[in-house]
């Protein structure tokens, strides 16, 4: 190590004092390790060999991903986008073990375990690190059937007479707008699933307020129809997020890399056919 015969008698005897053990039986002729001493040795050796063992992990991943790779995901997004792309970045370094949960997007990052988080729109906790990876465009939209059965409002002061589904707690009212306002419907269908809102769209039961990330293949299929283009809906992103204590990882960086490339030309904005770029 470099160091003379007194630093390194030093540099035990501060050990021993701070243990409160006697690690070495010192004679004038010999220095023989305690039994203390030898059972502090080989653990001490073990912990050594395994730190030695993850730097060289650590150096290896930077080039091959290994691992874990813990997502969450807001429900309806992560099913309908995230899925198939997750599916994507496995293939592409299998070595990864991926494991993704798609839940309501109030999952706590840090207690849960995950590596990252990919939601839509408002963030619950500002002390995590935050990277945009696309807009997030909402439309209100129908299905045809229902069009035809209850023709197609015009303003919003028409939605009174129309069937409106919300997503939220049973006495939900309203849809909100851009700039802080909202819209107060006349007895609409609730649910706190935004996939059975989707359905319900679909099947014809009302009005809906859309992420285009979830409804892309519907409007493109013409099973939904974008109604009152001209009303501004508020803005959000599609966001991967992580806690500070990973921002490091070479998987967690390459997953949002990827995904970045991946989400950046879909879906198509709408903006310039049928509505606005919200």
């Amino acid at each position: 190590m470099g160091l003379s015969l007194g630093a390194i008698s030093r540099r035990l005897t501060q050990l021993e004092a701070r243990l409160g053990v006697t690690l070495l039986h010192r004679t004038t002729r010999t220095v023989v390790l305690t039994d203390r001493g030898r059972q502090f040795f080989q653990r001490a050796t073990h912990l050594l060999t395994e730190l030695e063992t993850a730097e060289q992990e650590a150096a290896r991943d930077a080039e091959t991903l290994t691992g874990p790779l813990r997502v969450t995901a807001a429900m309806e997004f992560g099913r309908r986008r995230l899925a198939p792309l997750l599916q994507e970045f496995r293939l592409m370094h299998p070595q990864l073990r991926v494991h993704l949960d798609a839940v309501h997007q109030d999952a706590n990052l840090v207690e849960g375990g995950y590596d990252l988080a990919i939601w839509v729109g408002d963030l619950p906790d500002s002390s995590l690190i935050v990277r945009r990876l696309a807009p997030n465009q909402r439309v209100i939209c129908a299905s045809p059937d229902y069009l035809r059965r209850r023709g197609t409002p015009r303003d919003l002061s028409e939605l009174s007479r129309h069937d409106c589904i919300v997503v939220g707690p049973p006495d939900a009212d309203r849809w909100r707008l851009a700039g802080g306002q909202s819209v107060r419907l006349n007895q609409p269908l609730t649910t706190n699933d935004p996939a059975l809102a989707h359905a319900w769209a679909v099947g014809g039961a009302g009005l809906a307020v859309k992420s285009v990330w979830d409804v892309e293949g519907e409007l493109q299929r013409g099973e939904l129809e974008v109604v009152l283009p001209q009303v501004a809906l508020p803005n959000s992103s599609v966001n991967a997020v992580y806690p500070r204590s990973r921002d490091a990882a070479a998987k967690v960086r390459a997953c949002i890399g990827f995904l970045a490339e991946r989400l950046k030309s879909v879906p198509p904005r709408l903006g310039e056919t049928s509505a606005p770029n919200a």
